[in-house]
Parts: C-alpha cells; structure tokens; sequence
C-alpha cells in the first residue's frame, strides 16, 4: 500500500483562508475581481543600472487579432531586463492564461505579476464574447481553441517569448481552454487546469441527468459579461428545457478534454489538474476519470471546497497552495528547475474533514480495499450488511417519487464552500428524514475510523410506475445526535422502462476522501428529487428498492 504523508493544519489559519475564499466567490459572481486596474500601473520607464535586478515587470494592455478578425482584448507582462529564466538570446518561457467565466484579463493581474518577476513571459487575455473582447462565447469550442494558438503566434511575433517553453495557466473556463489547447497546440509542454473540466458532458449531466442549478448560475454569470452565440443560446435552453439532449451531449463533447486525450498523450504535454471535492459546476468524477487516461508527466491536487473558491484568494496577490504548486510545475517542466522539491507525478489529497493530506503514486493506490455491506429491510446498518434483514434475502421498499425528503446535495458554489469553511456540509437529522420520500438505511456505529477513499457504488433493483425516473443517493457520517453529514451523493436517470418491471440500477457516487470519525455511523439515503437537479420522475408515481436473492442490493466502499 502506498505510503501517505499527513500535515497538521491550523484552525483559524484555515477558517482565515476560507472566509477569504467565500469572499472572493462573491466578489467573482458580480465580476468585481475583473474590475481591478488600479492593480495593473505599468512599470516606470527607467531605472538606475545598479537596481535592475530589482526593477518590477512591465505591464501592457494589448490588442490581439484572431484568424477570423475578432481581436481580443490581452494584457502582457515581460520580465525586466536581467531577470533570470531568459535563454541566450534573452527569450523568456511564455505562460497564456485565458480568463475565467464571465471574467477579463484583468483577472490575473497578481498572477501575471509574480509570474514575470519569477522570468516568464505572461499573457493574460479575455475570451472571445466576454466583456472588450469580440465575437460570441463559445465555450472552449473550435473557435476558443482556435483563438488560444493564434495568441501564442501573437506572443512569439511581438513579445521576447521562447517558442520551446510554452504553457498555459487557467481557472474555470480557462482552466478547460488550457487543456483543450493542450490537445490541439502541441506546441504547449506544460499546462495547469484549475478548477476545470476533464468532461463537459459528465459535468452538465452526470448519470443522464440535468444540472439545472450549476448551469443557470453559470448563465447569469455570462449574462451581464457576455454574447451568446446562436449555437450556445440553443444549447443552453434545450439543457434547460430537458429536450434535443443527443444534441447537447454532442455539443458539450467536441468540447470535452477527454474527447482528444489522446492528442494531449501523443504531445506529451505535462499536464497539472487541482479541483475541490465540492466543485458544483464540475464535479470531481469526471475530472480524475480524464486524469487516469492521461499517459505523459502528470499530477492531480484535490481539496475541500466548491467551485475555484481553493484558488481565488490568489487573485488577490494572497499566498496560496493551489496557485504555488501550478507555479512549481512550470518551473520544472518549462524551466527544469525544482529539482528534489519538484512536484512529484503524483495524487495529492486533502482529507476531508480533517486536512490531513495524503500523496499516492497513482489514483489506484488511495483505496487498498472494497467493503460490500449489503442493503436489507427496514432497519439498522450494520457492519457487512445495511438494514435489519439477513443478507440475500429479498425485500423492498417504496417511496412517493418526486417529492423532496430533505436530503440533498445542497447549494450550488455554496455547498462546497462551507465545507471549506467550517467542515459543514449539506446536514440533515437522518431520523427525521420522511420514510414516504426517502428510503434511508443506516449502520451500527463504527468502533474504529473508516477511511473512505474514491467513488462509492450503490446497486439495486428499480420498479416504478413510470417510464423514466431519477434516482439520488447520498452517503452521511452520522454522529450519536443523528446528525448527518453529506460524504458524497450523486444522481441517476433512466428512461424506456416497463412500468411495473423491476430492473438494476447503479448510482455512482461522486469521488471523496473521508475520514468517518470512530463512533459514528453511516447513512445511505434515496430519493427521488433534488432541487440541484433537473429529475425525471413525475410527482406523486410510485418508485420501489428492492433486492432478490439472485441480485442483491448493495453498498460498495472503496477503503484505505
């Protein structure tokens, strides 16, 4: 098994962070963090030779033409005169950055900053169709990919760029342009994606089911910022209004990472991801499903918290981990430098709820074993079975579909957040939970810790009365005061069913790493309606759980 390494971490320190990552959230939303020029004072013209080493970067705003004639709006930051990184005909490693969602180049100016002082040619810039830049959004698809190799030929023909050190640093939506870019410039050696995506379409719908709530916040935060395109105005109604989704699979696919991980294996491209455990616009699954087909130099970072808020404080010229280690990435990969405190290719976890942080050679490695605790009757959960009846035996259990029982996978950019915050995820009494809205399983509790590590499974037998449902599973840490806490949850939607006819059904959970306290107990709740969700199961129509001897129900856990 592979050896973890653990760090202590400090409370306040840690609630200190996290305020500050919830306040910049919101900052983000209203497009405050895009509007920071005083930030940006271009260096003065002139210094005396003997404090040129300690000169500041220079800062330009800058034009760039696109093939098509749109031109985007980009700032530049070149290191001064002297700066160490520079190659013998003092060409500097050029980092682009797209910005994020809703956001403009002003966004890195902290990062293009240190970047430039640190010897790299920086490039941030405003996608296409947000804010000064031209044309329509396109959600990193040919266009966006396309505008990324012409701001690279921009870079190489107007700034002291070295065209054999390129790489690329993006948050969000800048964070899949990097990895999109990656696939199709193989001129790009290094990239670091935070917060991004691996798989567009598993992110917008994840176990064949619409994310309402995550896409209609990131609408309105494209709302006041951005033109839509025809195509993405289409897309998005037809996501919103449940139809046409075949189409909107094969849109959000040719934008989709793990569409051309092939192309990214065959570059070689070194390829840097960190994402939150709660990230509710890209969910963590998908990300380290796309980091596991990935062949060349590579790492994964994974930490509490929702969307970008592990990243953003960085904005702000604040220290930050999420933003250092993409830095050591770059200096190893464009700079070969780092040498033994270089990033190792490796998973870094941050352990939930305790921040304990654990490091593996690959993702295999962070669970060593699966426990299979079977789903029986009403009842308790107990160790190897879940629920009051003798494991193999046949039951089940009904619950009115579409109705809400109160468990669910919170708020959007909230939910993750205050995991971050306070270690307080979506909470629920577990004994309180409605027995006609929910079907809830629960053990007895735990003499020793139970380390989660990866996806849980949950398996069994579906009859309902209509021809399509949907199915929500969420896994709890309960405490002797039967309060639950969400681990993880994730949904599930099926369609062309015989009403009436049972058949199997499986919910993936959305990867963790969990640390379940000695002493308390875990939940497995069902339902069939979350308000995060866009689900298929009409109001008031019957949904049955069930096991038979010849195909059990049952809860799989990946443990360390």
């Amino acid at each position: 098994m592979a050896r973890s390494r653990r760090t202590s971490r400090r409370p306040h320190g840690r609630r200190r962070r996290a305020t500050t990552a919830l306040l910049v959230t919101a900052l983000g939303l209203g497009g405050g963090l895009a509007t920071c020029p005083a930030s940006a004072a271009p260096a003065p013209a002139h210094r005396p030779a003997a404090t040129a080493r300690l000169a500041p970067p220079s800062f330009r705003l800058a034009d760039i033409p696109m093939k098509d004639g749109t031109v985007l709006k980009a700032d530049v930051f070149t290191p001064a005169p002297g700066t160490p990184g520079a190659d013998r005909k003092g060409h500097y490693p050029l980092v682009v950055q797209p910005a994020s969602w809703g956001q403009n180049d002003l966004e890195y100016v902290a990062q293009g900053k240190q970047l430039a002082a640190a010897g790299y040619l920086a490039v941030t810039y405003t996608v296409r169709g947000f804010w000064r830049s031209g044309g329509e959004v396109d959600v990193a698809g040919p266009k966006d990919v396309s505008d990324v190799s012409s701001v690279i030929d921009w870079a190489l023909a107007h700034t002291p760029a070295d065209r054999q050190r390129i790489g690329m640093v993006g948050l969000s939506l800048g964070g899949g342009l990097t990895l999109m870019g990656a696939a199709f410039d193989p001129r790009i050696k290094a990239v670091a994606a935070m917060s991004g995506w691996g798989d567009l379409t598993n992110s917008l719908y994840s176990g064949g089911t619409r994310h309402l709530q995550a896409a209609a916040l990131l609408a309105a935060i494209q709302a006041p910022t951005g033109r839509r395109s025809p195509e993405y105005a289409r897309m998005l109604a037809a996501l919103f209004d449940g139809r046409d989704m075949p189409k909107v699979v094969r849109w959000a696919d040719t934008r989709s990472p793990a569409t051309y991980v092939n192309r990214i294996n065959a570059h070689g491209t070194a390829v840097f991801l960190a994402h939150a455990w709660g990230d509710s616009f890209f969910n963590p699954s998908q990300l380290t499903a796309f980091y596991q087909r990935l062949t060349g130099p590579k790492r994964l970072e994974l930490r509490p918290g929702d969307h970008a808020t592990q990243e953003l404080t960085s904005l702000l010229g604040l220290d930050n981990p999420t933003w250092k280690s993409a830095r050591r990435w770059l200096d190893q990969h464009l700079k070969g430098t780092g040498g033994d405190r270089g990033l190792r290719q490796s998973v870094d976890l941050e352990v939930r709820p305790n921040g304990h942080h654990e490091s593996y050679p690959d993702w295999r490695a962070i669970s060593s074993r699966t426990a299979h605790l079977r789903l029986g009757g009403p009842g308790p959960l107990e160790t190897g079975a879940l629920g009051g009846t003798a494991a193999g035996t046949g039951w089940h259990k009904s619950v009115v579909g579409g109705t809400d029982s109160g468990a669910d996978g919170g708020i959007a950019l909230l939910a993750g957040a205050l995991d971050q915050v306070a270690a307080l995820p979506p909470t629920v009494l577990v004994p309180l939970l409605p027995r006609r809205s929910a079907a809830v399983w629960q053990s007895a509790p735990y003499a020793a810790a139970q380390h989660l590590r990866g996806a849980a499974r949950v398996h069994t037998q579906v009859t309902a009365a209509a021809s399509e449902g949907t199915v929500f599973g969420y896994l709890y840490d309960v405490n002797a005061l039967g309060v639950g806490k969400l681990i993880s949850h994730a949904p599930q939607s099926w369609s062309g069913k015989q009403p009436g006819r049972a058949f199997p059904l499986d919910v993936s959970l959305f990867t963790t790493a969990y640390d379940l306290p000695a002493g308390h107990r875990l939940a497995l709740v069902l339902d069939t309606k979350d308000p995060m969700y866009g689900g298929r199961t009409p109001r008031g129509s019957g949904v049955t759980f069930g096991s038979t001897t010849a195909d059990p129900a049952e809860l799989a856990l990946p443990l360390r």
